[in-house]
């Protein structure tokens, strides 16, 4: 019996064999943020909805492909007023900008352990610039009980929201700006296997 039970546990542990196709899972998949604030704390928030694609090949990482496109009106900061301000014009503009998008271009810096440096442009506001986002090992295929195969990742990069025309700010009394320029993106990703 311990030895089906072994068997079963490897199959289940096993990578990703060949190339295929992913769906992002956007139920299970986090698309957060965290920007200094007053120049003593985090303000973290996140996107409720996103959608994407990824071609991945283990045996072939500089081949993979990654897109995806968030809403930028499902912005949570888990304050309102906040979140109105994320989406006007000083902001995300969703009125003129209603999505944010990323297209992957190559790969770069493959470590021993499955992980890489994914390289796309992301445009926010009708602006694209050039972003590194640091991807984690790849989970291995798992199969939910509805038997879809699933596997996950993470990935995390810094942009400069100046670069993407939100230059919005408040000077302190004291010194310093009330919400800071570098902005660190967290994305925690389950994909469906097409």
């Amino acid at each position: 019996m311990s030895r089906l039970v072994s068997l079963v546990l490897l199959a289940g542990l096993s990578t990703p064999a060949f190339a295929a196709s992913f769906t992002v899972d956007p139920i299970h998949t986090r698309v957060g943020f965290a920007v200094g604030h007053m120049m003593v704390t985090t303000v973290r928030g996140e996107f409720g909805g996103v959608s994407g694609s990824v071609e991945f090949d283990p045996t072939n990482l500089p081949a993979t492909k990654v897109t995806a496109e968030i809403d930028a009106n499902s912005v949570d900061t888990r304050y309102a007023d906040r979140d109105t301000h994320l989406k006007s014009p000083d902001f995300f503009d969703v009125a003129t900008s209603p999505s944010l998008k990323f297209v992957s271009k190559s790969v770069k810096n493959v470590g021993k352990d499955g992980s890489f440096e994914l390289v796309g442009d992301l445009t926010i506001r009708g602006i694209t610039k050039e972003v590194t986002l640091k991807v984690a090992p790849f989970s291995a295929e798992y199969k939910d009980p509805w038997g879809n195969v699933k596997v996950g990742t993470r990935a995390v990069g810094v942009v400069n929201r100046k670069d993407f025309g939100m230059v919005w700010n408040k000077s302190l009394d004291s010194g310093g700006y009330l919400v800071g320029e570098e902005v660190q993106i967290e994305l925690d990703v389950e994909l469906k296997k097409n």
